[in-house]
């Protein structure tokens, strides 16, 4: 039997094919591959950046947003660790290489794209987590994320 429009209507919560995935939630998966390079392989943003850009399917991300995250996150990492270590249960550097890069894709978009809301940075943070990372490291990235918005959106997180 195949499905009908109204059939995958009925089935909001279905994992969304790569194709259908927005150019920001690329460019997010793109830059937390990169985040990983500079924070385990201690490359340089440069590198990375050229690296990334050839790599498949990079054409249907949204190359701008990308450019932001990777080198505004490597830029404010330790102002970013500085105001996450209080929302912490453990030291920053041993968090996960995936959960700390989330993180401060996460604390990025917070402090400097408030064009998107809390709830969709949270969000979006969480899917990157079970993605790429560990069994509940998403739970982790939630929690954290959750507290970091209360401090920097507190009037946005009111509002929700």
């Amino acid at each position: 039997m195949t499905s009908t429009p109204s059939d995958e209507a009925q089935q909001p919560n279905r994992p969304k094919k790569a194709s259908e995935k927005s150019g920001r939630t690329r460019a997010r998966e793109f830059a937390l591959q990169g985040l990983y390079q500079h924070i385990v392989g201690k490359n340089a943003p440069d590198d990375i950046d050229a690296f990334t850009r050839d790599l498949t399917g990079f054409h249907k991300s949204d190359s701008a947003h990308f450019d932001a995250l990777l080198h505004g996150c490597i830029e404010h990492a330790a102002a970013f660790d500085e105001a996450l270590t209080p929302m912490l249960d453990r030291p920053i550097v041993e968090l996960s290489p995936i959960e700390r890069g989330v993180l401060w894709i996460g604390a990025y978009e917070l402090k400097y794209c408030l064009d998107v809301p809390v709830r969709v940075v949270i969000n979006e943070c969480i899917e990157l987590a079970k993605s790429f990372g560990g069994t509940d490291g998403h739970k982790y990235v939630n929690g954290v994320l959750h507290k970091l918005g209360k401090a920097w959106r507190p009037l946005e997180v009111t509002r929700q």
